[in-house]
């Protein structure tokens, strides 16, 4: 994705702590602390996953994407308890950190996965436009280029991960994500201050740029793969990243309208101010309604369109550029 983050500073701090609080309450989730949970999947998986039993039924697709008996247990349960509490007018809750879906076609969290693809979909359509209507000898293009193969490669490994919640699913999720943040921040940066163009010393702090981000990334992958498993962390860093970047363009954006008049560069800004907004979906968790429409899966659906005019805003950036360039010529 483009900007995922927060732009204006104070926001982006009151955002970091409140979502700091999410995760560390997401994370421990009260269902599967359930008494009756526990006891109905206990109950299930002796009487259809144990030795000596007839195997239950599991469909082909369901088989494909890994439901095993246990997980089925699990699943059937959820929605059990969540029944129960409803008919109850007790509160749904969430178990193993997610609100109780109803499955489609096998996919866990079917929004999210439909929502992630429209994702994707913004970012090759970006690329096209990329690719299309900036000329190749453009120095930036390649910077732009790549940041919609970053964004693709993300929304893929998002889209695997609420198809499937495993593990490996999970991590390759997260170091997708925060590459795509990352590299967010890096072409901001050479954009902004111009390390595409020639001469020594700026080919010197684009080298230096280049391996500071890889440095930081390689250890950001490094702390959660094989120290802890933060969740905290993760966000924090994400969105420290995200607000310096979305404050990047908020400046670069004011300043161009002002020397230019035109429109189209306030796009950076507007883009920003959407992304806060569709970001407070992520502070107002809900339960799910309809048993699959969450707030999370809105989220995604809330960065399609900033993704779509963002990709505008580098062509009609470029376009001018390279105008004023050859004015100057």
């Amino acid at each position: 994705m483009i900007l995922r983050q927060s732009s204006r500073l104070p926001l982006g701090l009151f955002l970091l702590s409140a979502l700091c609080l999410f995760t560390t309450q997401v994370s421990a989730s009260y269902g599967d602390r359930l008494p009756e949970f526990q006891r109905c999947v206990e109950v299930c998986e002796r009487e259809n996953c144990g030795s000596g039993h007839a195997s239950t039924h599991i469909p082909l697709l369901h088989r494909l994407l890994l439901w095993d008996c246990p997980a089925e247990c699990d699943y059937t349960c959820q929605h059990i308890i969540t029944d129960q509490r409803v008919a109850a007018s007790e509160p749904i809750v969430q178990f193993h950190g997610k609100w109780p879906f109803y499955r489609f076609l096998g996919m866990q969290e079917p929004f999210s996965v439909f929502f992630s693809l429209l994702n994707f979909l913004a970012h090759q359509n970006g690329l096209s436009k990329v690719t299309s209507d900036i000329p190749a000898a453009y120095t930036l293009r390649k910077y732009y280029v790549y940041l919609a193969y970053f964004g693709m490669a993300s929304w893929i490994f998002s889209m695997i991960f609420h198809t499937r919640d495993f593990k490996i699913t999970e991590e390759l999720d997260y170091f997708a994500a925060g590459a795509s943040v990352l590299y967010g921040l890096y072409y901001t940066s050479i954009r902004i201050f111009r390390m595409d163009r020639g001469g020594k010393r700026t080919k010197s702090m684009l080298r230096a740029w280049t391996g500071l981000c890889i440095a930081l990334y390689a250890l950001h992958v490094t702390y959660l793969k094989w120290f802890a498993w933060d969740y905290t962390y993760n966000m924090t860093a994400n969105v420290v990243v995200g607000v310096v970047q979305n404050s990047m363009w908020s400046w670069f954006s004011f300043e161009k309208y002002r020397k230019s008049g035109r429109f189209w560069a306030m796009w950076p800004g507007l883009v920003v101010a959407w992304i806060i907004l569709a970001m407070s979906l992520e502070l107002l968790d809900f339960p799910p309604w309809w048993g699959c429409l969450d707030a999370h899966s809105l989220w995604h659906l809330g960065t399609v369109g900033p993704t779509m005019i963002f990709y505008n805003f580098l062509v009609k950036d470029a376009q001018d550029d390279i105008a004023g360039a050859r004015l100057k010529a």
